[in-house]
């Protein structure tokens, strides 16, 4: 019951994207002291930009469907303007359409309003489709 011998990769192509992955971290990321700090901001990556294609994706469908697209669009533009650069100025444009204050913000009162009013046309398509 001592140590565990040293594992070959299973999967060298596995292998060599994760260590690209880290090195690229390392190179574009904040400054990690620690590859294992480099591989969970790469998890903390990757869970933002699936949940900003996620929030994109649903904005674009409400612009036909029922509820707050292009706030949506917003939302999932900004999460992924954080990693990708396309989104930064994609999200300018979609600002431009939203009702802003004289400081250009999006007042709170509109967004969680929005967000509520969104959830309960969802809530109700499916309790009458599914009901």
């Amino acid at each position: 019951m001592g140590e565990r011998p040293e594992a070959t990769p299973e999967h060298p192509k596995r292998e060599r994207w994760r260590e690209a992955a880290i090195e690229a971290e390392y190179a574009t990321g904040r400054r990690e002291e620690t590859e294992q700090k480099a591989r969970a901001h790469i998890a903390i990556r990757l869970v933002r930009m699936t949940a900003g294609s996620i929030l994109l994706l649903a904005g674009l469908a409400m612009l036909a469907l029922p509820g707050p697209g292009w706030l949506t669009v917003a939302l999932g533009l900004g999460l992924l303007a954080q990693d990708v650069p396309w989104a930064e100025r994609t999200l300018e444009r979609v600002r431009r359409r939203l009702p802003a204050d004289e400081d250009g913000r999006v007042s709170r009162p509109l967004v969680w309003g929005s967000l509520g009013v969104a959830l309960a046309a969802t809530g109700a398509s499916l309790w009458f489709a599914f009901a």
